[in-house]
């Protein structure tokens, strides 16, 4: 009995091994942002041996969070390998961008743009078509996903909203998705860089989004799948709820879960492990 438990220990082993991905860090000059701007990229086994094209992920951090997080606090890597190796997931490229840094007072945040930071134009007019050039990446709605928690989950709601077009689903985790009531600085905030990135989401509101879309955006925004994801602890947890029943009176079909959890790494990590499957499941076969 003994020698079979070590033999299967060494077979996972083996299993694990044999569909293990990697990061790379990378970096791309933005004449809109007027830095360099760096990322991180999560390619799967054999990438580099491989002419094919895969479809990707784009993963979104929060605010206070830069473009390593996703990988040294969320596991990234190790969950990614273990979904593709089981076959929950698909072979995909994840890739991760850089929107702020933890001095979120003294350093600009967020997706939106805002004066002297014009990050969503950065964004699709620079950083997504060079990674999906140089990355082989398919680069179109059936193969393109998009996620992340707090700040990034508000981002990658609005992002899908803007450009349904452009992403075959979503996943918002612990999404920051509105602050007009101060969920995050409070209402009485000075004013330095936390108050604008705070100002952009309240102008970037996504719940406001739905609740003024017309018909031919519902109609649009219903060829997305959508996952909205939260803690019952969170502090974000009513704006989570909020968004689903606009999209629910515009008849938008949406997955919402309420976990237990709070805003942290803890939950994060366990999402993650529904997001991939949840965008490997939607991309076109």
């Amino acid at each position: 009995m003994k020698k079979y438990f070590l033999s299967l220990i060494l077979l996972l082993g083996i299993s694990i091994s044999a569909t293990a991905g990697k990061i790379v860090t990378d970096s791309i000059y933005s004449k809109k942002l007027n830095c360099w701007q760096k990322y991180n990229v999560y390619l799967p086994t054999g990438f580099e041996k491989s002419a094919k094209q895969y479809p990707v992920v784009y993963l979104l951090h929060g605010l206070y969070g830069n473009y390593s997080n996703w990988d040294k606090s969320g596991g990234m890597k190790l969950i990614a390998d273990e979904l593709i190796g089981t076959g929950e997931a698909c072979e995909m490229v994840i890739v991760m961008p850089n929107a702020g840094a933890s001095d979120v007072r003294n350093y600009q945040n967020g997706y939106f743009n805002v004066e002297g930071w014009p990050y969503e134009d950065f964004f699709y007019q620079e950083f997504l078509p060079e990674v999906e050039k140089k990355y082989r990446i398919m680069g179109d709605k059936e193969h393109r996903a998009i996620m992340g928690l707090s700040m990034g989950g508000g981002g990658s709601v609005v992002y899908c909203q803007r450009h349904p077009d452009m992403f075959s689903s979503c996943y918002a985790m612990s999404a920051w998705l509105d602050n007009k009531t101060g969920q995050v600085g409070g209402k009485n905030q000075k004013k330095d860089k936390l108050l604008i990135v705070c100002q952009s989401v309240c102008d970037n509101s996504a719940i406001d989004f739905v609740e003024k879309a017309d018909d031919a955006t519902v109609q649009k925004l219903r060829t997305v799948k959508w996952f909205i994801d939260c803690g019952d602890d969170d502090f974000l947890m009513d704006l989570s709820v909020l968004l689903y029943q606009k999209m629910r009176d515009k008849k938008i079909k949406a997955e919402l879960r309420i976990n237990n959890g709070v805003h942290n790494w803890e939950y994060w990590h366990l999402a993650l492990r529904n997001a991939l499957p949840f965008a490997s499941r939607n991309f076109a076969k």
